[in-house]
């Protein structure tokens, strides 16, 4: 079949060769044309015989027959792979409440809320500062009452099922369901105690969601806004995250506070890095209410990742206010404001989470 080929193209070539010689003879080389200007000093006209009906079919013959695989003319051209484009990050939001009661119905109807909304991602229930009464630990709500740990975890329980009631079947849809408090002006005779007591609350929420078959939508998590200006000292502050990590189980304690002037101005930067992923199963969910507290957490960042060669632990950002209250950026704005905050600071390889939430009570 080869050898067929070959003789084809060599009667092929005899015939073109013939045929050129002839209309050589016959019409004298035409000037190059003024149009495509002197690429060449001759041009030729066709030698694809006269008598051929159809030339283009000329070609494709030729075009189809056997080529020699190793002939460099022929090799194959390898281009370099498209750069695919980079995904946008959707973001995640979430609604976080200041808790003015524990009551299970009360939360279940802010769970079922949340979950008719769709919302994936941290949600922090803010139940006050830490206090002690009844010989017990709990919290100040901002209704003024004192609720125990246990009265807080029967509360969220009752948030976690209303948000895995209220969720589409089959929804993938998943919430961290953290217990937040501060550190302004705990009323304990320990913070440390304090700290520890917190994580076995959220240690026994996290298992109360497992033997209930909750777990596959909500997870136990823990939050403390904890704020410079609360605690310049960072005594009690540094005692209640020494004792949340004592006694935590796998679960993450989130500060959703601010920095208040940035590092240095009250906090170190190894004060304000220590409870923003300084330490084990901490993380931040910083408060971006404007752009000054998005560079202050970027400068942050850019000091641990540089002194402390770690960076810091984001898990999004926390924002405030109600469609009536004009108070500050909201979960979109905020994100996109620190991501650019840390390219500026030379950290934007920082992960970022496409995740926020807007606290609200």
């Amino acid at each position: 079949m080869e050898r067929y080929s070959l003789s084809v193209v060599a009667a092929l070539a005899a015939v073109l060769a013939g045929a050129g010689a002839a209309l050589a003879l016959n019409h004298p080389a035409k000037g190059p044309s003024p149009s495509r200007g002197n690429t060449r000093a001759h041009s030729t006209p066709s030698l694809i015989p006269s008598f051929a009906p159809h030339p283009r079919e000329w070609l494709k013959a030729l075009q189809e027959l056997p080529r020699d695989p190793k002939s460099p003319r022929h090799a194959k051209v390898r281009h370099a792979p498209k750069r695919q484009p980079r995904p946008v990050q959707r973001l995640r939001g979430t609604t976080s409440i200041y808790e003015h009661t524990t009551k299970p119905w009360v939360l279940a109807e802010q769970g079922c809320s949340a979950a008719r909304r769709h919302e994936s991602g941290v949600v922090v229930l803010d139940f006050g500062k830490p206090a002690f009464k009844r010989h017990g630990y709990g919290t100040i709500l901002f209704s003024g009452h004192f609720a125990l740990n246990h009265q807080i975890t029967t509360g969220m329980v009752g948030y976690a099922r209303g948000y895995v009631s209220c969720l589409p079947k089959r929804s993938t849809a998943s919430i961290t369901l953290a217990r937040g408090t501060s550190n302004y002006h705990p009323a304990v005779p320990s913070a440390y105690v304090a700290g520890v007591r917190w994580a076995r609350a959220t240690n026994k929420l996290g298992r109360i969601l497992r033997r209930h078959g909750l777990v596959g939508h909500v997870e136990a998590g823990a939050a403390d806004d904890a704020e410079p200006a609360w605690d310049p000292r960072f005594h009690k502050t540094k005692q209640f995250f020494h004792g949340f990590r004592a006694a935590v189980h796998g679960h993450s304690l989130y500060d959703y506070g601010s920095l208040d002037g940035g590092v240095g101005a009250i906090w170190s930067a190894r004060q304000a890095w220590y409870v923003a992923g300084g330490i084990r199963h901490t993380k931040a969910l910083p408060e971006i209410y404007n752009s000054a507290m998005a560079r202050e957490w970027a400068e942050l960042a850019r000091i641990a990742h540089g002194l402390y060669h770690r960076d810091v632990r984001f898990a999004g950002v926390m924002t405030q206010g109600t469609r009536s209250c004009n108070c500050g950026l909201r979960p979109h704005a905020a994100h996109r404001v620190l991501a650019h905050a840390l390219e500026a600071h030379g950290i934007g390889h920082a992960l970022l989470p496409g995740r926020g939430t807007n606290i609200i009570g």
